[in-house]
């Protein structure tokens, strides 16, 4: 999923209203946002933690300064490891080590739903569709 896309899905989930122009700039198809009221913002981390702000949902950042800190690794790790993977293996060892620290925990941070969640289920969602269809290719083995 292109991040345009992916913060199209964020901005109605989060109940913006559509309207928002993005843009993709570079080799890695870095997204921007063309504000009206300043510069324009460069960033899937920094474009959605804005959209949560406009929408006067913090609490999706985090409640408490920990639980913000952790939003905002889990963000990173979004960026530099699940839009930075390069191999098959490499994949692997991603969500091995996701499915490790999730063993005890609903969330990626805290008691309830972030932001990280969110755009970790988006970026790991063309994973699992992948794998799903390999998997039914190969007849489900």
């Amino acid at each position: 999923m292109a991040a345009a896309a992916e913060l199209r899905l964020l901005e109605k989930s989060l109940g913006l209203r559509p309207g928002n122009k993005y843009s993709a700039q570079g080799e890695r198809q870095i997204p921007v946002l063309q504000t009206n009221n300043g510069p324009s913002l460069m960033g899937l981390s920094t474009i959605a933690t804005h959209l949560v702000k406009q929408a006067k949902k913090e609490h999706l950042l985090g409640s408490t300064a920990e639980e913000k800190a952790v939003v905002q690794q889990w963000l990173e790790f979004r960026v530099t490891r699940v839009d930075g993977h390069s191999s098959k293996e490499e994949t692997h060892t991603l969500l091995k080590d996701l499915n490790s620290y999730l063993e005890d925990k609903v969330y990626l941070a805290g008691h309830s739903i972030t932001l990280a969640d969110i755009l970790l289920y988006y970026g790991l969602h063309r994973f699992i569709a992948l794998f799903t269809e390999v998997k039914l290719t190969a007849g489900g083995n």
